[in-house]
């Protein structure tokens, strides 16, 4: 005889009807709800051949117990603490979550590392937005006494607890604390995370603690983690008002190869360091002309690295250039930077991968192989951004339309391949005549794909371009997350070489080719700097430029191609 706890049964359990297998092999089928007793006592009380040896009973009477477990669980002093903490968290309470931590321990309810975190991310936040300064202290001190409690109780800590105990360390004017804290978690086997290190970066660079800031960019680097444009920027923030200027021109062409282009408060800070008196004063009068240019060649063009060049005042104005990249302001002409190959192919075997992780289904991979049998392409079109780009509606009109042109363009005889969703090929709008004959004919000419159910076409669009080295044809300015996957390093790149944008004309749509030169900082042969900001995005609004130039660039720039 089989126990109730033990009995191999399989029931599958339904909203309203259960079938096992009982002996002798008889189908039988119960009510769940009324006849529940009824089938433990016929389990208890007979022999039940079943379909697979080891399989698990699953009566109601589990789920119930599951269900009254969980809502047990839910009840718990822990748990209703956590869920009182979180509501404290989203309005920013601190007096409360405050309260609830003396009450819980008071009351002996045993904290974990999430209700701590809470708590002092709850005191930082506080300080961090509190214009009392006897208030301020008050909390920092009871966030201290937390972290301290914390550690009493032996509470696993976590880079979350070594963050928020580094911004109130920060808070208290205190970086050396914070970056203290942060070395720290090495001994806990924690890595450290690139907000981990801003409250000790920034505390040094606001006291204009400039090689303490440093040490804290070494001990990132070592770690692996990459700085970004706040971080960057505060660093030649600090070096400037210290008057460091290789430290200067270091965070310039880490800006140059990180951020490409900067936002407005950087911009202020870059402006600031050319129109100093110490800028005017740094740089080389004579230097060796082949060096610079080897410099350039092994860098990919673009820039030298090899040093302030030139001396004097230097004359910085917001600028834009033209269709070809010449500045407005200096007259120079900006270069185009090329992508290695191995590069483009390292970034399509990523894409690949990525993508292939990321869809449920084995669509992609029929579609790498479709690729290999139909591509390359010399373009490829978004169809779902294209065909909703000038209405509200979707036009396979607008699709053909912006084929035509790219035929006009890129005088290719391949039609371009256009990626489209199932969703799109069907329907009323694709049943039209004119449509359906559309599609007919690129289906027939091997310039169509259509993307399976559950899948993002994104992917694909995007994979066939990368794979095919051709243009890609989106408005899609590809922020969201699926292309944050992607990286900030090769990927912006790519974008800028090879995106074709869309222009809503009065007359029609007009095609926005990528630019023939490269919208990243740029040094200059001759010492001059070309700086990209946000401002401006170059279809609709000219993309603003700061050019800061010596007075004898150009005059050293005629000499330069007059001795060659």
């Amino acid at each position: 005889m089989l126990s109730a706890n033990s009995n191999p049964l399989l029931l599958r359990t339904k909203r309203l009807k259960c079938p096992f297998q009982c002996s002798p092999l008889v189908l039988v089928q119960c009510n769940v709800r009324s006849q529940v007793n009824r089938i433990l006592s016929m389990a208890m009380g007979t022999r039940f051949s079943t379909l697979a040896s080891g399989a698990v009973l699953r009566t109601p009477g589990d789920s119930s117990s599951r269900a009254s477990r969980k809502k047990a669980r839910r009840e718990t002093p822990e748990m209703i603490l956590r869920v009182k903490l979180d509501q404290c968290s989203k309005n920013g309470d601190l007096h409360n979550a405050l309260r609830l931590y003396d009450e819980a321990k008071v009351n002996d309810v045993k904290l974990d590392v999430y209700h701590y975190n809470v708590l002092l991310y709850l005191c930082s936040a506080k300080s961090a937005g509190n214009e009392s300064e006897e208030t301020d202290s008050a909390t920092l001190e009871k966030g201290f006494r937390i972290f301290k409690q914390m550690i009493m109780d032996n509470v696993q800590l976590n880079e979350a607890t070594f963050t928020n105990a580094s911004r109130l360390a920060a808070l208290k004017k205190d970086p050396e604390l914070a970056f203290d804290l942060i070395k720290r978690m090495k001994d806990h086997n924690i890595s450290p995370r690139l907000r981990s290190y801003g409250p000790a970066l920034f505390g040094f660079c606001d006291k204009l603690l400039a090689d303490k800031a440093y040490e804290v960019d070494l001990h990132m680097v070592d770690n692996a983690i990459l700085a970004e444009e706040p971080e960057l920027s505060a660093l030649l923030k600090v070096s400037s008002r210290v008057r460091r200027e290789e430290k200067v021109y270091e965070m310039m062409h880490r800006l140059r190869a990180t951020v490409r282009q900067v936002s407005e408060q950087t911009a202020a800070i870059i402006q600031d360091w050319f129109m100093s008196e110490r800028a005017s004063l740094v740089g080389l009068e004579s230097w060796d002309a082949s060096k610079v240019k080897k410099g350039i060649i092994e860098g990919g063009g673009g820039w030298h690295g090899q040093g302030w060049l030139g001396k004097g005042d230097w004359r910085v104005v917001r600028t834009g250039v033209n269709e070809v990249g010449v500045c407005h302001a200096c007259g120079e002409k900006l270069v185009c930077i090329d992508i290695e190959p191995k590069e483009m192919d390292n970034f399509a075997k990523s894409l690949a991968e990525l993508a292939g992780s990321r869809e449920a289904t084995k669509g992609f991979v029929k579609f790498q192989e479709w690729l290999k049998d139909h591509g390359p392409f010399d373009a490829v079109i978004d169809g779902a951004n294209v065909g909703l780009a000038n209405q509200h509606f979707f036009s396979f009109s607008e699709i053909k339309r912006v084929v035509n042109q790219l035929h006009q363009i890129t005088s290719s005889r391949k039609p371009p391949l256009i990626v489209l969703h199932q969703i799109r090929v069907r329907g009323d709008v694709a049943e039209r005549p004119q449509n359906k004959k559309l599609l007919e004919n690129w289906k027939k000419a091997g310039a169509l794909y259509v993307t399976p159910v559950g899948s993002n076409d994104d992917w694909y669009w995007l994979y066939a371009a990368v794979n095919s080295k051709c243009l890609v044809v989106t408005n899609d300015e590809m922020r969201d997350h699926l292309f944050t996957l992607l990286g900030n390093s090769f990927f912006p790149r790519w974008k800028e070489k090879h995106q074709v944008r869309m222009q809503a004309l009065a007359n029609g749509t007009r095609l926005k080719m990528p630019p023939p030169y490269s919208i990243v900082i740029q040094e200059s042969e001759q010492g001059g700097w070309h700086i990209p900001t946000v401002t401006g995005d170059d279809l609709e609004t000219p993309r603003q430029w700061i050019c800061a130039s010596r007075q004898g660039d150009r005059h050293r720039q005629l000499n330069v191609i007059t001795s060659s």
